[in-house]
């Protein structure tokens, strides 16, 4: 209909039970689910921050490994180079990271958060981990343990395959 309105077979198509069983079968297609949950709740978590999950997760891997080069970051967060200069670019635009040259090698920057990065950082880990915790309370501690070492073992397995050609 022009006036965008819908008209009532649209309704009832709307209304119609959709399945998605044969999907359920693959355990990718649940992780990605989980995972659009899971990130969405996260983003929304520290919206007030201004700042995107994947921004936040390369402040926190420059955090964490001071003068660290941006090659590495790619590889700690499995991201394209060209991503990882945007997420620096992005960084250092807020104040947040400092590109510092390495005197061996002028082509390579060592990437350190500043003090106001590092404050940042503090304040979004403090509340991704309480909206991780109320996203897994229906996990014993066990359980997420047990969640934790099978997707590590899923990730040490795709990679396996991925370098096998598979």
């Amino acid at each position: 209909m022009p006036d965008g309105s819908k008209s009532s077979d649209d309704a009832s198509a709307d209304s119609m039970a959709v399945t998605d069983t044969f999907l359920r079968r693959y355990i990718g297609y649940r992780m990605k689910r989980a995972y659009v949950h899971i990130h969405n709740n996260a983003q929304a978590a520290i919206e007030g921050f201004g700042m995107r999950i994947t921004t936040s997760s390369a402040l926190h891997v420059v955090v964490e490994n001071p003068d660290l080069s941006q090659s590495q970051l790619c590889l700690a967060l499995n991201i394209e180079r060209s991503r990882a200069v945007l997420l620096v670019d992005e960084l250092e635009k807020l104040g947040l990271v400092k590109r510092n040259k390495v005197p061996q090698d002028r082509r390579s920057y060592a990437l350190r958060a500043t003090p106001a990065g590092e404050a940042l950082f503090e304040k979004i880990a403090a509340r991704l981990a309480q909206h991780e915790d109320a996203l897994l309370a229906g996990l014993s501690s066990d359980e997420k343990t047990q969640l934790a070492v099978l997707l590590d073992k899923i990730e040490r397995s795709a990679v396996s395959a991925r370098n096998a050609g598979a």
